[in-house]
């Protein structure tokens, strides 16, 4: 049972020990380890609030990024919105350009027609005349084939000019 009970003397030492240990501990170890804890709940605490400050800003450069997300999506869409009006005017001028090219063919088309036109019927005119004299020569030779009908013509043509 000697085991069990521990003498008086030993338990004495251990007191002394202990309280020996406690002193020496409290001088030397103690303060630098509660100063290191404190250290480094100090930094832990600046981490936190680090990390909290880098989430607040994450979220401000997020929604930052998102209204000029936005913004540039509206710019893209005016842009684009421009470009097919400015199309469908390039269109609508090219069109009317053409309508007016196509209109002036036309109208110079008529004007050459219409110049061809006068010039045809100035060669009728030109060619009716002419078949219309030699008719009317072919048709005096054959009424004046004989002396006496012409003279009944100069008589008449003498007639006229003393009435003239």
């Amino acid at each position: 049972m000697e085991l069990l009970t521990p003498g008086t003397g030993l338990i004495i030492w251990q007191l002394i020990i202990f309280v020996g240990l406690f002193f020496l501990l409290s001088k030397l170890a103690w303060k630098p380890i509660i100063s290191s804890l404190k250290e480094r709940e100090v930094s832990i605490q600046d981490a936190l609030s680090t990390a909290e400050k880098a989430r607040l800003e994450i979220a401000a450069l997020k929604s930052d990024n998102e209204k000029l997300l936005k913004a540039a999506r509206e710019e893209r869409d005016r842009i684009l919105h421009e470009a097919r009006e400015a199309s469908n005017r390039m269109k609508e001028e090219a069109q009317a350009d053409a309508k007016k090219a196509a209109d002036k063919i036309v109208d110079d088309a008529r004007a050459a027609i219409n110049v061809e036109k006068q010039a045809a019927l100035r060669e009728v005119k030109e060619q009716v005349a002419l078949f219309s004299l030699e008719v009317a020569e072919k048709l005096l030779k054959k009424s004046l084939a004989d002396d006496k009908a012409q003279k009944e013509l100069v008589a008449n043509y003498v007639k006229d000019i003393k009435v003239n």
